[in-house]
């Protein structure tokens, strides 16, 4: 806030800032306003944070001056995923704790201001979704749409990681048309899988063909399946658990070798490539949230180890090899990692109440995921914190820093590892003018939105272990 506030992110060797959302986007920055001042994105994602970690005083103020300064009319090209994931989940999910948590809600101040704002920027994504199979175009101009000759190439990830965010705000707004178009995208890419249940990594949004064969549980993919198991708790319908049971299965038998996870040609099941990359840290979360807990904790371990090889988890390792990938040595401040190990210690921590339930525990928890916890906490702070804030690692073989502090490292990163200290499982209920559950939604944030209808049928669907093992972490924060 002291060096880069109203800016998206934090330069802290430098003490500046960048306008990273347009930035990345917009490589000639001549045509943005002169007063372009950025989308206030590291504030916009750590709303949530704030409210989670009790300070409620400057929740308020956030939210007062989103609701008066934040315009998203602006001639700037952003990565419809990222400001999906970014702003529209930060921005719903501060206007339900705005709402039930705020100050301002008591003295009536509150007036829905920021679930208008996540309404005007979801009306801005729709004409993405203007194409022939209903894929989405990874980019689009917050003032003026699908730019022309705008590339067709996109990610899997990036048009099947849409559907909490947009059905969230069809459900909190009424108005149907966000929830569809991201529900479309998702079904039409379920349909392009092969024959082995197994999705690729790239695609073009024309003609529904992949571009990429080869796939795995990393960049490009990974959050597709995160979505699909976090969709099934937010809303309840079987859709989405089908989709993401027949995936899941496909990924345990195609991509798995031991703990270890690795890259596949989709048509066959041939390995492609062998190597770890820090983005599949999240599917021991995934998996916790499956009730596979066992499986989890064989994978975070193996994720362990490299952390403890190099002080964090590097962007790529050659498991072929033994070997940082040459070009990726970098560590971004990713939240993954920590998240899965959040999600291990939450499901695990209750012995006594699994014991209870006539199940076996799987796994002896005492104090291992704490101890993990206190690791990352040690790592980021001995090898990434400067006076200005936190510093991206360039390379983890040198621990040179990048003047680079990412958004998502408040809202996600540093919020779960603080979690381990400061929380205990909690079950929020919140009520919506449908009389649904209502959520705190994003990409690391759900709470179930869903008639007592669907809920009935959710709790007979879920398994026994299920419900044991993935309830303290549902009930949570996803």
């Amino acid at each position: 806030m002291a060096y880069a506030f109203p800016h998206d992110e934090l330069k802290p060797l430098t003490k500046g800032f960048t306008d990273s959302l347009s930035e990345l986007g917009n490589l000639n920055l001549e045509h943005l306003p002169q007063d372009y001042n950025g989308s206030a994105l590291t504030l916009v994602e750590s709303l949530s944070s704030l409210v989670v970690l009790g300070n409620l005083t400057e929740f308020d103020r956030g939210v007062s001056w989103l609701s008066e300064n934040l315009t998203f009319d602006v001639d700037a090209r952003v990565n419809l995923f990222e400001c999906n994931i970014r702003l529209l989940g930060g921005l719903i999910s501060a206007h339900i704790l705005a709402k039930d948590y705020s100050s301002q809600n008591k003295d009536g101040v509150y007036q829905n201001q920021l679930l208008r704002l996540a309404e005007n920027l979801g009306s801005r994504f729709l004409p993405a979704f203007e194409t022939p199979t209903g894929l989405p175009y990874a980019w689009i101009n917050l003032k003026y749409g699908v730019m022309e000759n705008e590339t067709t190439e996109t990610s899997t990830s990036g048009c099947g990681s849409l559907i909490l965010e947009m059905g969230a705000l069809s459900r909190l707004t009424g108005d149907p048309r966000y929830e569809a178009a991201a529900l479309r995208a998702l079904r039409k890419l379920w349909s392009m899988r092969s024959s082995l249940n197994l999705v690729g990594s790239t695609l073009d949004v024309l003609s529904g063909n992949w571009i990429e064969y080869s796939s795995g549980i990393g960049a490009g993919v990974d959050s597709f399946y995160e979505y699909l198991i976090k969709a099934y708790v937010l809303f309840g319908s079987d859709e989405y658990w089908d989709m993401f049971h027949s995936a899941y299965l496909a990924v345990q038998k195609y991509f798995r070798h031991g703990p270890w996870y690795h890259e596949a040609d989709i048509r066959t099941g041939e390995a492609t490539h062998w190597q770890l990359t820090s983005l599949q840290a999240f599917w021991p979360g995934v998996q916790t949230l499956l009730g596979d807990v066992a499986a989890a904790n064989l994978s975070h371990r193996e994720f362990y180890n490299v952390w403890q090889r190099f002080g964090v988890l590097p962007e790529r390792y050659l498991l072929d090899y033994g070997i940082l990938h040459p070009t990726e040595k970098y560590y971004p401040l990713r939240p993954e990692f920590a998240e899965s190990t959040f999600y291990l210690y939450q499901a695990t921590k209750d012995k006594d109440n699994m014991m209870s339930r006539s199940l076996t525990p799987l796994i002896s928890i005492d104090p291992w995921y704490l101890e993990v916890g206190e690791a990352i906490i040690g790592s980021l702070n001995y090898y990434t914190k400067v006076e200005g804030g936190f510093a991206s690692i360039r390379d983890v073989s040198t621990m040179n820093l990048e003047d680079h502090q990412h958004s998502f490292f408040l809202s996600e990163t540093w919020s779960k590892t603080v979690s381990f200290a400061l929380i205990d499982p909690v079950t929020v209920e919140m009520t919506v003018d449908n009389s649904s559950a209502a959520n705190v939604v994003g990409e690391d944030y759900t709470f179930a939105i869903r008639s007592q209808n669907d809920q009935n049928k959710f709790d007979r669907a879920m398994e026994p272990w299920l419900q044991a093992l993935a309830f303290p972490a549902i009930r949570f924060l996803l």
